[in-house]
């Protein structure tokens, strides 16, 4: 009786942490909204939508210095997709088709878009402890996470 007793009570303290983890990551839309975040000393917005096929896409919509020397929006040149080198900086679309993983309870399915390397990485997102949605990109096996913040 004393084992069974330990051993549920010791479950329920391992589970107890991941609830409280996890319950923003509980539910599909909770992704969706305004977040800001930095890449390389960049400081941008980007929000994020649910689109009709019921998956999720972030676009850029501010970038905290959008202009060059001589004055001109950056430009995405790195693009690897030729037809997009000329969309300005503010309008970079970082990921479409994102997937909400309910089994795992995060979002996954799809490619994130790194605009300082003009690369794709095999995404995977999630919101942490503290509430900062966590975006882990991986290529080659090589993973970089970066944080974003959520807007009011």
């Amino acid at each position: 009786m004393k084992q069974t007793l330990l051993f549920i009570l010791l479950a329920l303290v391992g589970i107890a942490p991941t609830m409280g983890q996890n319950a923003l990551n509980a539910k599909a839309d909770n992704i969706v909204g305004t977040y800001t975040g930095t890449k390389n000393d960049d400081r941008f917005k980007a929000r994020i939508t649910r689109q009709a096929d019921g998956t999720y896409k972030a676009q850029v919509f501010w970038v905290e210095n959008d202009r060059d020397e001589d004055g001109n929006k950056i430009l995405d040149r790195k693009n690897p997709d030729k037809n997009l080198r000329n969309t300005p900086c503010d309008r970079i679309v970082l990921f479409s088709g994102l997937q909400y993983n309910e089994e795992d309870q995060c979002w996954d399915g799809t490619k994130i878009y790194d605009p300082h390397r003009g690369i794709r990485a095999k995404m995977k997102a999630w919101f942490t402890k503290d509430g900062r949605l966590c975006i882990k990109g991986t290529l080659f096996g090589i993973s970089e996470s970066v944080y974003w913040q959520r807007l009011p």
